[in-house]
């Protein structure tokens, strides 16, 4: 069970890399338009942390991961629907006549059951459900899961310059679908040798320190069964996952700075063990006391041009954490 509130901030940062391209915007690195901040989507983070996951436990349950790569996500629904005994070519359980004791439709309420059982399971076997929610109304509907885990958008603290750099590839490929080995060599050999590369490109930033929040419900996860263990994989997660992502067009890509602030609670002169606990998983100040910029964590660049880790200065100020709050700095 998971007793305490967490509202925490994620310091990584992107040295000729992409490090999350914009799709409308010929896969240019996002950024904001009015003052050029760069900007990387929540959704690139968790694809990251469930990546690290799968590294680090293979899709075994309870941590097994739903939204994966390349996966028809309502066959992974189908089995839940199927494990939890019922038929997997019925969508919906059959329709009951009468009332259920507390007067509903009974149709609906065995309906609801059945779905609650479905949902339950995929909480059970699958990390990211529990952890980030989903919605499994689709296909046999195990219904919806609002998850503990939220994150918003990273951007960077300071303007980023995007890229669009031209590179040459030495070497080509033409030819048609099917044809042989031999059939190929001959389309080689009977083009001119300027013809036998070509031009690409490649979006970059030079570099840019990003700055992402994230808070941790305690209430949503004893309500799917998000524990302590979920809880260290996560914070585990975003300390490692830039390391088991390398590909070419993220760069160097780094976790920098996790700083999770655990809410403890504000106990009253006579409230009993009950009303501090309860104090503890509903926070002890709002969250933008904790993660504004430049309040209790102040980021402050050395050079006016910044292109590494080492240009920046990160300083907490403790005297701003109120009462019932700790600070607890993973990295």
């Amino acid at each position: 069970m998971l007793n305490n509130r967490y509202d925490f901030m994620f310091l990584f940062d992107a040295m000729l890399a992409n490090p999350n391209g914009d799709p409308d915007a010929g896969n240019m690195p996002r950024m904001d338009p009015e003052d050029r901040h760069g900007l990387v989507s929540d959704v690139m983070l968790k694809r990251r942390i469930r990546n690290y996951v799968v590294a680090k436990h293979d899709c075994d349950s309870p941590n097994d991961i739903f939204v994966q790569e390349n996966t028809n996500l309502n066959k992974l629904i189908a089995r839940a629907h199927r494990e939890t005994g019922c038929d997997d070519k019925e969508k919906k359980p059959k329709r009951v006549k009468g009332k259920d004791e507390d007067g509903e439709d009974a149709s609906s309420s065995a309906n609801n059951v059945s779905v609650a059982r479905k949902r339950d399971f995929m909480c059970k076997n699958y990390w990211d459900i529990r952890t980030f929610g989903a919605v499994l109304s689709t296909g046999a509907n195990a219904g919806q899961v609002l998850g503990p885990v939220q994150l918003t958008f990273g951007r960077s603290v300071d303007p980023v310059l995007p890229m669009d750099i031209c590179i040459s590839s030495c070497a080509v490929r033409i030819g048609k679908s099917g044809m042989s080995e031999q059939e190929h060599q001959d389309v080689e050999d009977r083009e001119p040798h300027d013809k036998l590369h070509t031009l690409g490109r490649k979006q970059l930033i030079p570099y840019g320190l990003f700055v992402a929040r994230g808070f941790v419900s305690a209430n949503l996860a004893n309500k799917v069964g998000f524990t302590e263990q979920d809880l260290e994989l996560l914070w585990e997660s975003l300390i490692n996952m830039f390391d088991h992502n390398r590909t070419a067009s993220k760069g160097y890509m780094s976790a920098r700075k996790l700083f999770v602030f655990k809410h403890l609670g504000r106990a009253k002169p006579g409230d009993n063990e009950q009303s501090k606990i309860n104090s503890a998983k509903l926070g002890s100040c709002p969250a933008q006391l904790l993660l504004d910029n430049n309040r209790v964590v102040k980021i402050k660049a050395n050079t006016s041009c910044p292109r590494e880790w080492s240009d920046y200065t990160v300083e907490l100020d403790k005297s701003l954490i109120p009462d019932g709050v700790e600070l607890i700095e993973m990295l």
